[in-house]
């Protein structure tokens, strides 16, 4: 199923949802189709690739702190990258390890290969010999609804 994009009344993007979600939204009548695939129907609506919503929906959460932290987040951030060896990411490494302290937290965690986690373990890069190929940071909303 692909995603739909779902941007506010002022044409911002708020997020993707599934093609289902956006059929119900279309018949809710809470949405309209923005951008649609050329000649492909779903019914009576064109199969929309973007939908926008028809009242404004306020969004002052998109200015807050950022996003939550979560594991999906950070394979968003990363795009599925490997921190360390750039191969594709299959679980989340924490910088500095948990059992010493280390959070949840953006700025200690980065996607990684099953290969490079498990080599690193409960160490921190330097002692394990290892660079990390990225810095994390906390990203924006924009940055991860683009993802």
């Amino acid at each position: 199923m692909t995603a739909v994009l779902v941007l506010n009344a002022d044409l911002g993007p708020l997020h993707r949802v599934s093609l289902r979600h956006a059929i119900r939204m279309l018949l809710r009548e809470v949405a309209v189709v923005h951008e649609a695939e050329p000649d492909r129907l779903i019914g009576v609506y064109p199969l929309p690739r973007v939908v926008r919503l028809v009242s404004y929906v306020v969004t002052r959460w998109r200015f807050s702190g950022g996003p939550a932290w979560s594991r999906a987040g950070v394979h968003a951030r990363d795009g599925r990258r490997c921190g360390y060896c750039g191969a594709e990411a299959t679980t989340i490494d924490h910088i500095l390890p948990r059992s010493r302290g280390g959070r949840n937290s953006w700025k200690n965690t980065v996607a990684a290969c099953t290969g490079c986690n498990q080599r690193k373990g409960d160490r921190t890069p330097a002692e394990a010999g290892m660079v990390l190929r990225v810095k994390p940071s906390i990203p924006t909303w924009g940055a991860l609804v683009q993802r």
